[in-house]
């Protein structure tokens, strides 16, 4: 084990690595049966038979298969949330880990399997020092993070008044194969992005592909309409906001000599300010109508509003780096200089709790952070050792933050 700071929480990761062969069981049994979306059944079967033998009060979800844990701590303090995603990815996976996924079409590619299995050690970690925590712990394991806003979810069904009283802080980890093992980074203010889909569908008058001017055809005003969206981003939007409009959807027509009714576009707009969001939405509706028009068509615009912007608490976010600091030692926390234009509904968390979301780094040690397979791909391995250094670290910011 490599060596580590010796502050007050250092035994943690003493602990931690105890448990690892229990954290990595866990973790390869829900690598090997994946699930998707709201309803995770299996998933939520085994973290509530490895939570069972642990003195905290356990509650069960009703339109999804969440589980809340909350333990006591043995004095009164404030309630501090942890949150670990359960759910997997529609991938075939392509490791040839033995431990693969038994299932064609699922895997755990972003690594929600590894924040679960975290989460349920921290909390076993946590239940070996209720004496020293002043307050609450909820731990929250959560369904539907991909697409599918279980988290808010979760707060309708009433995670956040699980202890009886709203969490002072709350906080989540995200695995990273392309960070260095056992690495923490985090940043204050905007960390990742709202992301929205946008679809529009062009409509015109079909006919055949010889006799183009008795048609009105939708695929050149789709094709200018994907030039005009990005010359759009990049004079409405100051070069210093950062925002992201890919189309990455395209259908129209069925055979070489038929000009279709119709073309269709499907893509995302990724921000990170609420202002910048509001006008590009409004601005893309504007700018498919009107090229469409040019061209002597319409346009029906579906812009579907996702996950908020993810912001973290100045004053959390250097929490996280301090107990990082204290718990994996210094060396291990470096600076997230620029947010990263991804989206998670931990969002609609810390819209509401004081908090922050921090990345663990997972590189597997055969391949460098840049040449390792990425979260998301079919082929991402995640180092099991970085989840000593999760557990010890969820354990860590519940102590740091409910100690008197």
């Amino acid at each position: 084990m490599p060596a580590r700071s010796q502050g007050p929480l250092a035994g943690l990761v003493h602990d931690a690595h105890a448990l690892q062969p229990r954290t990595v069981g866990l973790r390869r049994r829900l690598h090997r049966h994946p699930e998707l979306g709201l309803r995770l059944p299996l998933t939520q079967a085994e973290v509530l038979t490895d939570l069972a033998d642990l003195p905290l009060r356990l509650h069960t979800g009703t339109a999804l298969s969440s589980v809340i844990g909350v333990i006591e701590g043995e004095r009164d303090g404030p309630t501090v949330l942890l949150r670990g995603d359960m759910d997997a990815l529609p991938l075939t996976e392509q490791t040839g880990l033995p431990f693969a996924s038994a299932i064609e079409g699922r895997m755990h590619a972003c690594g929600h399997d590894t924040h679960t299995a975290m989460l349920a050690s921290a909390a076993r970690l946590l239940c070996d020092r209720r004496s020293e925590i002043a307050g609450r712990v909820v731990l929250m394991f959560q369904p539907g993070e991909e697409g599918e806003h279980g988290a808010r979810h979760m707060i309708s069904e009433g995670v956040l008044d699980a202890s009886g009283d709203l969490p002072e802080r709350a906080y989540a980890l995200h695995i990273s194969a392309t960070l260095p093992t056992g690495t923490i980074q985090t940043r204050p203010g905007p960390i990742m992005a709202a992301a929205d889909v946008l679809r529009v569908t062009v409509h015109g008058q079909g006919g055949h592909a010889s006799a183009p001017h008795d048609t009105l055809d939708p695929v050149p005003a789709a094709a200018a309409m994907i030039g005009a969206l990005q010359t759009m981003l990049t004079r409405r939007v100051s070069a210093m906001e950062p925002a992201v409009l890919t189309i990455a959807h395209l259908r129209a027509g069925s055979t070489s000599n038929v000009i279709p009714e119709t073309a269709f576009l499907e893509g995302t707009l990724r921000t990170l300010s609420d202002p910048v969001r509001a006008l590009l939405r409004e601005q893309i509706e504007v700018v498919c109508r009107h090229t469409a028009a040019a061209y002597g068509c319409t346009a029906s615009v579906e812009i579907e509003q996702g996950y908020p912007i993810v912001v973290n608490d100045i004053v959390e976010a250097g929490r996280v780096e301090t107990v990082a600091a204290e718990v994996l030692g210094s060396n291990r926390v470096g600076p997230m200089e620029s947010p990263i234009l991804g989206a998670e509904d931990f969002a609609y968390v810390l819209d509401q709790v004081p908090g922050a979301l921090a990345f663990l780094g997972g590189c597997p040690p055969d391949r460098e952070p840049s040449e390792a397979a990425p979260n998301h791909s079919s082929r991402v391995v995640f180092d099991e050792a970085a989840m000593i250094d999760g557990v010890a670290l969820y354990a860590g910011l519940a102590l740091h933050a409910c100690r008197r």
